[in-house]
C-alpha cells in the first residue's frame, strides 16, 4: 500500500469524460465530426484529456458517448493500414505519434442514449466505476500538462476522502457563466472547503468568486443521490445539485473540498477561446513555436 493512503481511501484509477455533446457551437465543422476530434495544433482535444488522466495515474478511461461518436473510438483504436504503410516508408516519427493514442490507457465506452445533461452522464459510469472514488474530466478544459491539477486533486481526495472540485477564481462579472462555490478557507494554501454550491449565480447572489472549472474527483456515494436527483435547469440532471447536498452533509458521501487552480487552463468550448488555446500552445511548442511566433509578430504588427 501506497504511503499515506488507507484502506478508507483506495487509490484512484478510474477516470470519467463525457463526450456526447452534439458541439452545435461549431457548427458546421462537428456536423459530421465530434467537437472532441476537433485538432488543437496537431492532436485532436480529446487526446490531451486522456493523456491528462494517464499523468495522474488513472489508466482506466470510460468515454460517456453518444450518435456519431465512433471516431472516437477509432481514434484510440489500432490503425493497422495506416501504421504498415508508415512503417514501410520508414516513417518512425509519424508511427509513434499515431501508436502513441492507441497505447495511453485501457479505454471503455458507453453511449449515454437520452442526452440528460452532466449529472446523467455521470450516472452512465456508474455500472463501470462500482464502489470506488473516481474522476471526471470535461473534454471542453484543457489544463496544461506542467500544471498538474488532477494529481493535486487525487492526493487531497487520498487524504482527505469524500469528493475534490476543481475551482479557478474568475472576475465577478464572469461568476454568472459557472457554477459558483460558497467556501472555507483549509491549512492548505491551495484547498477550501466547499459548504455550498450554486449553478450559474447572479454577480450580486454568488457567494464568492471561485468558478467550478471541468475537473471533478467523486465518491461514489454521488451515484445515489445523481438517481434522485430531479431535472434542474434546462430540463437536465445537473451534477452542481447532487454535489451541493453532499456538501451539505458530510455523513452521506463525506465532505467536499476544492483545489484553487492557478494554472494554464484553455477553454476549448468557445470558438474564440477555441483559437487562443490554438495559437498559445502552438507558441510554446519548441518545432513549431520560434518560427509561429516571428510570423504572428509580423501579422499582427500589419495589422495594426
Amino acid at each position: 500500500m501506497v504511503a499515506g493512503m488507507t484502506e478508507s481511501h483506495p487509490r484512484i484509477s478510474k477516470a470519467v469524460i463525457p463526450a456526447a455533446g452534439l458541439g452545435t457551437r461549431f457548427l458546421p465543422a462537428t456536423k459530421a465530426t465530434p467537437k472532441e476530434m476537433l485538432p488543437v495544433v496537431d492532436k485532436p482535444a480529446i487526446q490531451y484529456v486522456v493523456e491528462e488522466a494517464v499523468s495522474a495515474g488513472l489508466d482506466d478511461v470510460l468515454m460517456i458517448t453518444g450518435r456519431n461518436k465512433r471516431p472516437l473510438e477509432d481514434h484510440f483504436d489500432r490503425n493497422y493500414e495506416l501504421e504498415s504503410a508508415l512503417q514501410k516508408k520508414g516513417d518512425a516519427g509519424r508511427l509513434a505519434k499515431v501508436q502513441e493514442s492507441s497505447d495511453l490507457a485501457t479505454m471503455h465506452y458507453v453511449r449515454q442514449g437520452d442526452p440528460r445533461g452532466l449529472g446523467h452522464a455521470v450516472l452512465c459510469a456508474a455500472p463501470h466505476v462500482g464502489h470506488e472514488p473516481f474522476a471526471v474530466l470535461l473534454g471542453d478544459d484543457l489544463i496544461d500538462p506542467r500544471d498538474p491539477l488532477l494529481a493535486r486533486m487525487v492526493e487531497v481526495q487520498e487524504q482527505h476522502g469524500g469528493s475534490v472540485i476543481a475551482l479557478m477564481e474568475v472576475a465577478p462579472e464572469q461568476i454568472h457563466l459557472y457554477g459558483c462555490a460558497a467556501v472555507e478557507t483549509t491549512v492548505d494554501s491551495d484547498v477550501v472547503k466547499i459548504t455550498d454550491l450554486v449553478e450559474k449565480p447572479a454577480a450580486q447572489d454568488a457567494p464568492s468568486n471561485y468558478a467550478i472549472i471541468g475537473r471533478y474527483v467523486l465518491d461514489p456515494h454521488i451515484f445515489d443521490i445523481l438517481r434522485k436527483t430531479e431535472p434542474g435547469r434546462g430540463g437536465e440532471i445537473q451534477l452542481t445539485d447532487a454535489l451541493q447536498q453532499l456538501a451539505a452533509d458530510e455523513k452521506v458521501g463525506g465532505p467536499v473540498h476544492g483545489v484553487v487552480f492557478k494554472g494554464r487552463r484553455y477553454d476549448t468550448g468557445d470558438r474564440g477561446d477555441y483559437l487562443r488555446a490554438i495559437v498559445r500552445l502552438a507558441c510554446e511548442r519548441e518545432d513549431l513555436g520560434p518560427e509561429f511566433r516571428t510570423w504572428l509578430r509580423s501579422y499582427v504588427t500589419e495589422e495594426m
